[in-house]
């Protein structure tokens, strides 16, 4: 019986097309048989046919019509990890036999990390992939350090920059460096380049964090015996320009992001006057793909980003 299954999946394969897994990664990717289409740089027909061979392959619909696009089946889901890694796992072997080529067209890889340093390093992480990597697609994708190992793990994520969360089997991990805080402010509201602690306590708060109205300032306020009124809370770092404008509340946020943020946008970057612990920048990965040679390039790239912060 063994061998009659043995038999039967390699007549699969054999019949299988295997560039039909570039079709159900894209589709899973881009949840729009058009966005597929275009990435794949082929018509939206030839993307539907495949999808119907697709279908046959795997005996079940894989993806099912929703008013936004298209969304995977229990099915799709469970194989999309699999189709991954075994594109994955082909993208290397292509590369062992043609490490001088120069175009990465069609290739993407996936970085997870929160806004700050995406704000912090992502235009210069663009530009030494453009140098480097021409061709290659980055995507930026938002994570923290309680899904991060999940989202690597499941290969939702090539990469990821994270201050925690990636001591876990099957990833290897790199120390980028330790970041500190400063705060940010609107100057029209604050003539003084100067924060005490009384005005810092005494003033309105934004909080920058992932859920919650309790951060780490808060925690460092409680042990001297005093709190702060937190105005409002956001999840992105991004979004602090336009909520700090025309107040006189305070950010205090990771120094890498807070010279970002005021270089472009005008606001103040202020010492922070609350001594606060320094924290771990880490680099993640699979360690299965440690020879990915193009993921290996764009690691590198990373730690040069984040070695040229202050």
């Amino acid at each position: 019986m063994d061998a009659f299954l043995f038999d039967m999946n390699e007549i699969d394969v054999l019949r299988a097309d295997l560039n039909l897994l570039k079709v159900f990664e894209a589709l899973y990717e881009e949840g729009s048989a058009s966005r597929a289409a275009m990435r794949l740089g082929v018509t939206q027909s030839a993307v539907s046919a495949a999808l119907r061979r697709l279908r046959t392959l795997y005996g079940d619909a894989l993806f099912r019509r929703t008013g936004r696009g298209f969304a995977p089946t229990l099915l799709a889901q469970q194989l999309q990890p699999i189709i991954s890694e075994a594109l994955s796992k082909m993208r290397q072997s292509l590369a062992l036999v043609s490490t001088t080529a120069r175009s990465f067209e069609g290739r993407s890889v996936t970085i997870g990390l929160s806004d700050d340093f995406e704000i912090a390093i992502g235009s210069r992480l663009m530009a030494l992939a453009t140098d480097q990597v021409p061709g290659l697609r980055l995507i930026f994708r938002q994570t923290h350090s309680q899904v991060v190992a999940d989202a690597l793990a499941g290969r939702h994520l090539d990469l990821a920059i994270s201050s925690g969360g990636l001591a876990s089997s099957g990833l290897s991990r790199l120390l980028l460096g330790k970041a500190g805080y400063a705060c940010v402010v609107d100057p029209a509201h604050w003539a003084s380049a100067r924060l005490d602690i009384e005005h810092y306590v005494s003033t309105e708060h934004l909080l920058v964090s992932s859920g919650g109205f309790v951060g780490l300032v808060d925690e460092a306020l409680a042990e001297r015996g005093v709190s702060r009124r937190v105005l409002a809370a956001t999840t992105h770092f991004a979004a602090l320009p336009h909520l700090l404008k025309g107040t006189r509340a305070i950010a205090t946020i990771p120094e890498h992001a807070a010279a970002s943020i005021a270089s472009m946008t005008g606001l103040r970057e202020l010492p922070c006057p609350l001594p606060l612990p320094q924290f771990p920048i880490e680099l993640g990965w699979r360690t299965a793909d440690a020879n990915d040679a193009v993921l290996t390039a764009i690691r590198q790239m990373i730690a040069a980003c984040f070695d040229g912060l202050e």
